[in-house]
């Protein structure tokens, strides 16, 4: 049988579904790399109209509030001085469900916050983990459509889920989280938030840094078993989104502590883990929280879909004194997430309320499309540069500049000393308590043991033996006794 070869929509054959083009190993993504952009947009288009992940969510209003001096690391302005506050909007969201689905199930939560500065929108998408399944953003279709349901069954299909896990090792770290005692949070309020990627902070003097974001529950982390998930679910599917609205219109107003995690740019090249590998964290004992404020959600939408569903989220959305990384799935959202929205909710969907700046000005060349509201007076050129006094750019950059070398292609992710697709969930297993451990267990092994095909099991099971022995001999075990009754 003649072995089938993976094209591209236009018939050309796929040389590396496995690795996008780079300028360089370790590089920024090229924009000539055709296959990654057309993957992404046509992923971006699967859906009519809820989004393709992310569906299912909650929204609130807020303010974040400065309460530690962070200047040396960044010059952005929403930043600049203790006591500052900046209007905000949060939400949370499921991933692979529909809008339909329930919240308390087993899944990681969105975690994206929209930021009215002065100086434009600053929206930082993360999670509540800190890590990832993937590393590269030219598998995310194929790691959703794995994780969705089949599209000849209908439904969600164990075999899918793990047969894809099986042939990604660099997602056992993000298993071993998804798997554990946080995996179903008991509310939106109970759980931690994560910028998760890596970003860059620049300041006045023009240092470079390499931040992570760690947003820590006041109201303290607390999750369910999965049979007290299935109990709420039975309950109210929407329970999440009910405690979310009544604490804060009790006047129980939920937040969150900023920490960040700071690199000197000089150090990224020689630091034993990659610091722009999405499935890698950095331990705190090499770079220690450092605190910087404090987020309080206390307002609700008036209308959840003009709010909530219309809310566009976008990583390419920086301010000055913040910027990218060469984070390859960053890399990849900053296209992906605002194809996206121009794709549900039209081009002009930052002229929605909710998406729109407070403060700042907007004052650009863009006109028309669909719901255009803000297309510029009679004496306003639509080009630049034009002699008519408008908009000019200002020469400074948001952020340093990234130094790249080498050829361009697909590579493969640069390996660090201690960069292996393991080691750090092994670490993250041996920090667990015994009861924890028991109730990972319980968890991989109740799926992993509804998967048909052995070579898919055996394959995972080798993933949780490199992670740790003790690991993989527990999930082995627990899985051959469910398949045995």
């Amino acid at each position: 049988m003649a072995k089938r070869v993976l094209t591209t929509e236009s018939g050309a054959p796929v040389a590396d579904n496995q690795n996008s083009a780079t300028a360089g190993v370790g590089g920024p993504i090229l924009l000539q790399d055709q296959h990654l952009l057309e993957k992404l947009a046509r992923f971006n288009r699967e859906r009519i109209p809820e989004r393709v992940v992310h569906a299912r969510g909650s929204g609130a209003y807020g303010y974040f509030e400065v309460t530690d001096d962070v200047t040396g690391f960044t010059s952005a302005d929403f930043l600049s001085s203790v006591g500052k506050r900046t209007e905000t909007f949060l939400r949370f969201s499921t991933v692979a469900d529909s809008l339909g689905g329930a919240d308390a199930v087993r899944d990681p939560r969105g975690f994206a916050l929209k930021f009215y500065t002065d100086e434009g929108n600053y929206d930082l998408v993360g999670n509540n983990t800190p890590v990832f399944f993937i590393k590269d953003p030219i598998k995310f279709p194929d790691f959703i459509h794995s994780q969705k349901r089949d599209p000849f069954t209908g439904k969600q299909e164990p075999d899918n889920v793990w047969d894809f896990w099986a042939h990604a090792p660099e997602a056992t770290h993000q298993v071993t989280w998804l798997m554990g005692d946080r995996g179903i949070p008991a509310s939106y309020r109970h759980m931690n938030g994560y910028g998760s990627h890596t970003y860059q902070w620049t300041n006045a003097e023009g240092e470079a840094f390499f931040v992570k974001y760690h947003f820590k529950t006041n109201q303290g982390v607390r999750s369910l078993s999965a049979d007290q998930a299935a109990e709420l679910v039975g309950k109210d599917a929407n329970s999440h989104q009910t405690d979310l609205l009544q604490a804060i219109e009790r006047g129980v107003n939920p937040s969150w502590t900023l920490h960040v995690q700071v690199m000197p740019a000089a150090e990224a090249a020689d630091y034993r883990f990659n610091p722009f590998d999405l499935t890698k964290v950095w331990p705190h004992s090499d770079y220690p929280l450092q605190r910087v404020g404090r987020l309080v959600l206390d307002r609700n939408p008036d209308n959840v879909f003009a709010e909530v569903e219309q809310a566009a989220f976008s990583p390419n959305n920086f301010v000055p004194g913040i910027g990218p990384s060469p984070d390859k799935m960053l890399q990849g959202r900053l296209f992906a997430y605002a194809d996206a929205h121009r794709y549900r909710l039209g081009v002009n969907h930052t002229h929605l309320p909710v998406n729109a700046p407070r403060t700042a000005v907007v004052d650009n060349y863009g006109r028309d499309g669909l719901h255009a509201t803000r297309n510029g007076s009679r004496d306003d050129k639509n080009y630049e540069p034009n002699s008519y006094a408008g908009p000019a750019q200002t020469d400074a950059a948001l952020a340093a500049p990234l130094a790249i070398h080498g050829w361009t292609g697909t590579h493969e992710a640069p390996a660090h000393t201690k960069d292996d697709d393991f080691f750090q969930a092994g670490e993250l297993f041996r920090l667990m308590s015994e009861d924890e451990k028991g109730r990972l267990v319980a968890n991989i092994a109740g799926g992993l043991s509804q998967v048909t095909r052995d070579d898919v099991i055996e394959k995972n099971l080798a993933h949780f033996h490199a992670a740790d022995a003790d690991y993989g001999k527990r999930v082995e075990e627990a899985v051959r006794a469910l398949r045995e009754d």
